[in-house]
């Protein structure tokens, strides 16, 4: 993510157009055209402004406990139609009850917990996790 870790920050990556505006150039440069948009932790940043603006692009999205879902409404929630897989480890009780709490506002949701996983659940229990994502993307059309 542009402007965290080591990574350098990008002057646009400083409002959540900005970082829609960043992840409408990657979608464009690699001419991505129906995209499953996985989404965790931080990256919420950017992937929450382009699914709010964009989420018709998306053959489907899956927030891993994304940072920033407090940032929209309900209704702004209820308004994208793209098929979501909501996602999360139990054992995450800071970020993903709240991630859960206004993301389940989004009318194609489902949601998959992994049992005995944290915060970084494809990395606590990644056997869960791609069966999880698996299952999810062959619901897709």
């Amino acid at each position: 993510i542009p402007g965290y870790g080591d990574s350098p920050p990008v002057e646009m990556a400083v409002t959540a157009q900005g970082r829609r505006t960043f992840l409408e150039r990657v979608f464009q440069e690699l001419d991505m055209q129906r995209t499953v948009l996985v989404s965790p932790s931080m990256s919420g940043r950017f992937s929450l402004p382009f699914l709010l603006a964009h989420g018709d692009r998306l053959a489907g999205f899956v927030p891993i406990a994304p940072v920033g879902t407090k940032d929209y409404t309900a209704e702004q929630y209820r308004g994208v139609q793209t098929p979501t897989l909501i996602l999360y480890g139990d054992r995450d009780t800071g970020l993903a009850p709240q991630a859960l709490q206004n993301l389940q506002h989004l009318p194609e949701h489902r949601v998959a917990v992994l049992p005995g996983a944290g915060h970084a659940c494809y990395l606590d229990k990644p056997e869960a996790f791609h069966q999880a994502l698996l299952g999810f993307l062959r619901l897709l059309k």
